[in-house]
């Protein structure tokens, strides 16, 4: 499954557009990297524990991305983006959303179609 930021592909021709693809997740650190989180928090610096937390939610929120593009019969998501929130206290949620298409090699079009 390719992804990508940019409405193109490099050598790719973009055949059928297939629809919004997401992939959501809500996570947060549990409750011993939480406390661990606060207290490096009230100290100043990076809270790796929230990092580490956020990264794998973003790597989850990818998969459910592809998997859904898949679904729909794609096989790229175009104009990738990140979307996140705070849901509740040391929750996050993070979506991953773009535009499912259908790509075959050959000269890139302009704009998913």
């Amino acid at each position: 499954m390719l992804l990508a930021t940019s409405d193109t592909l490099a050598g790719m021709r973009i055949v059928r557009t297939v629809g919004l693809a997401t992939g959501t997740v809500t996570r947060s650190p549990g409750i011993v990297k939480g406390m661990i989180g606060l207290i490096k928090n009230l100290l100043g610096g990076e809270v790796e524990e929230y990092t580490t937390t956020i990264a794998q939610a973003r790597e989850q929120a990818l998969d459910r991305l592809k998997a859904h593009a898949r679904s729909l019969g794609a096989n790229a998501v175009v104009g990738v983006r990140f979307a996140s929130a705070e849901v509740a206290a040391y929750a996050a949620e993070i979506v991953a959303y773009g535009t499912a298409v259908v790509v075959e090699d050959g000269p890139a079009t302009d704009a998913p179609r």
